[in-house]
């Protein structure tokens, strides 16, 4: 596992080109233009399992799902930021891609150290250094197992036409 360190305020376009808005649609497609302009190296170098670091503000701009449907696609575990862009934290969550506020952590992280997440206990260590952050709430978990909000609803319905029947 990677850790990819990022600063403050990066926005969708620098994690997403908008000049690829309307000709870039699937996963496939977005994955090989993600930090394109920022960091050249990060979509082929780039491993399931990953994780990103970076400082305030992580997903200000547009309101495209092009850079979260690209960062679920190419497998980051998770992103960790100082703070997050209330739109994009919404997108992550419809993509079951996972978003963690923790200051201390990335503050700590100075880069070619061990770092361990566990999600489900809120906890992340870095270079032997425990952080805690807010479990995530059962239903983003939820959404975040089914794959996303879409699939998470789907099996919902599912389960609700089930008692109908």
């Amino acid at each position: 596992m990677k850790v990819w360190k990022y600063k403050d305020d990066i926005n969708t376009d620098m994690l997403f080109p908008g000049k690829y808005t309307y000709t870039c649609s699937t996963a496939e497609e977005i994955k090989p233009h993600l930090f394109e302009d920022l960091d050249s190296s990060f979509s082929e170098n780039v491993s399931k399992g990953d994780l990103i670091f970076a400082g305030k503000n992580f997903g200000c701009g547009s309101s495209r799902e092009q850079p979260v449907v690209g960062l679920k696609a190419v497998g980051i575990r998770a992103v960790v930021a100082e703070s997050f862009a209330r739109i994009f934290y919404r997108a992550a969550i419809n993509q079951g891609l996972v978003l963690i506020e923790c200051p201390d952590a990335v503050r700590a992280y100075s880069g070619d150290v061990d770092v361990e997440l566990n999600v489900d206990n809120g906890k992340i260590v870095v270079d032997g250094k425990v952080f805690s952050f807010p479990k995530l709430p059962d239903e983003i978990i939820a959404i975040r197992n089914a794959g996303g909000l879409l699939p998470y609803t789907r099996s919902k319905l599912k389960e609700k036409h089930k008692s109908y029947s």
